[in-house]
Parts: structure tokens; sequence; C-alpha cells
């Protein structure tokens, strides 16, 4: 992409963006049920409304035949989110855009160096969000995001945003945010990149081994092991599979054996305290729903060596097992 926007954290990123591109009060932008948060706390603080669409149960990415269903006359963009490392169906999601001249906003902050069909993440829509938190493919010291996008007024309205609204020193052509990306962090990312493509090569070999061993668990019916888009190159910022039976069990049992594992996301958005106002009861979003109990998330990154993996992996078949 011509621009890339160092913004102060992931959520900025996303709301720059979204501003950036025309959404406001009045607005509607469809995005998932299933990622963190920030997701839709950036949609609600430009002042439009989310909506929400289910995901494919497979990738449990947003599903484009769920966007179209959740279209109205204020809908005003698509925020897809590139889940675990992956990039969401973009092609579908970019007919159904096409179709109704609606913008794209990328939440690319877990998919750093994903591909689909030889395009990055970030690349197909009008902008793309990225975050720098630690616990990232390529994180810093602390907070931090990224605004991508090739449309120059779209960057110059980011820059804006990000350092109060000054077109120049002093010079306020709008009210903005503090939302740089402060220079300790920017000094750490720019020697970290250039390990990025090496880090990514190595979490899709430790993927590789997981798939070959946990395998013959698959074919027994005890889980279900992550699925690779056709023609995408995963980054496995997450290795998520599906445990179709007592998850919560399962997870507590790994622990017992010092295998720490993670759950991304045990609550779907509509069913959040904070948006109880929506009124959206069980039953909204199915597969959202089901991915929430199923979706246990394994220990994965670049130094993870191939007796750790398979430590991990013959524990699980223990821990499914006794399930």
């Amino acid at each position: 992409m011509r621009h890339g926007v160092a913004i102060g954290n992931g959520t900025d990123a996303l709301r720059f963006a979204l501003l950036a591109a025309g959404v406001g009060a009045g607005d509607e932008v469809i995005t998932t049920p299933f990622t963190f948060i920030g997701s839709t706390e950036a949609i609600s603080q430009c002042g439009a409304r989310f909506v929400l669409a289910d995901i494919e149960p497979d990738t449990c990415t947003i599903d484009p035949q769920a966007i179209g269903r959740a279209l109205t006359p204020r809908t005003k963009a698509i925020l897809p989110v590139h889940l675990y490392g992956q990039c969401a169906d973009m092609p579908g999601i970019a007919a159904v855009a096409a179709a109704r001249r609606l913008a794209i906003v990328e939440d690319a902050c877990q998919a750093h160096g994903a591909a689909l069909d030889g395009r990055r993440a970030g690349s197909f829509g009008v902008a793309g969000a990225f975050s720098f938190y630690p616990t990232k493919n390529l994180g810093g010291f602390g907070e931090g995001g990224f605004v991508t996008t090739d449309d120059d007024g779209i960057a110059a309205r980011v820059r804006r945003l990000r350092d109060h609204g000054q077109s120049a020193k002093y010079l306020h052509a709008e009210e903005g945010y503090n939302g740089r990306l402060d220079a300790l962090q920017c000094a750490l990312l720019r020697v970290k990149l250039r390990r990025l493509e090496a880090w990514n090569a190595r979490r899709r070999a430790v993927a590789a081994r997981y798939h070959q061993a946990l395998l013959p668990l698959e074919e027994k019916g005890r889980l279900r092991r992550p699925v690779e888009r056709p023609g995408g190159t995963h980054v496995y910022h997450q290795f998520a599979v599906r445990a179709p039976m007592d998850r919560d069990a399962v997870r507590a049992r790994l622990q017992e054996e010092g295998i720490e594992t993670g759950v991304h996301y045990p609550i779907p958005l509509h069913r959040q305290p904070c948006y109880a106002g929506l009124g959206l009861g069980e039953g909204a979003f199915p597969e959202a729903e089901r991915a929430a109990r199923e979706v246990l998330t394994l220990p994965i990154y670049p130094h993870l060596d191939d007796r750790r993996i398979d430590r991990v992996a013959a524990a699980l078949g223990r821990a499914l097992e006794r399930a």
C-alpha cells in the first residue's frame, strides 16, 4: 500500500480509518460478533451503529452471505475481521460491497503478513488497521497500531486525526485525538519488522506439525483443526482448534499438565453485558455462539520447538480421551 500511518493502538487505528472513510452518525457498519470488542467499539465511537453478521463455521470469519442479509439503506461500510491470522473471504465480501458501493475497512489486527490469492491483509479495502500489541505477530513493548491505505485523502485525514487535527504546526483543521505512536515503539518495531517474514514462516511450520499430530484426533471426531482458506496464507496468530465436547474441562486438564491455553473468544459480542440493549438473545448468531463454546487456542509462537509441540498434542489427546 502507498501509505502507512503509525497510530497509538489498534482500536484507534480502526476508529481513525473508519472516520477517514466517511463513517459517522446515522451510518451502519456490518461486522462480526466473533471478535474482540475493539472492532465494535471503533464503529460506535465514530457515532455509527454496528450491525452483526454471523461467521463461517470453518474459518470463524464473517460470512459474505450473512453480510448480504444484514444490509439496510443505512449501511455505509463493511468491517471484516481477519481472525486468528487468516484473511476473511475478501472476494465474496468485495462483491457484496461493490454491488452497493460500500467502503471496506479491514480489521487486520491479528493478520500481519497474512495473504489471500497473493494479496496481503490490509490491502483489500479502502483502509486496513493493524495492532502492535505485544502478543501480536509483530508486537511492540506496549500499545501500537497502523493504518494502511492507497487513498491520499484517507491517509491525510488519519494523520490529522492522530495529531489533534493538525494539518500544520498549531494549525488545526478539525478536532482530533492524541493518537500518535511513540518513538520507543517505532524504534523497536522497525527492528522486529525485518524478522516478521521469518517468524511467520516458523509459525506456519509449528502449525503444520500441530496439524499432523492432531489429525488422528480429528479422525476420531474429538476435535476440529483450523481450516486454512484455499489460496490463503494463514500466519497463525492463534492456533484455534474446536473441542465439541466439554472445552472448559479439556482446558483444565491441560492446565494440570502445565500447558496454558486460551479461549478467543468465550462470549460473542451480542451477548456482552454492554450490548444487552441490542436485544439479541441466544440463537441470534448460532455459528458464533457455537464457536464461543468450542474454540480452544493452543500455544504457538516462533520459538516453540518440536518437542514441546508434541507434548501439547499428546496432552490434548489425553484430555480429550478423558472427556
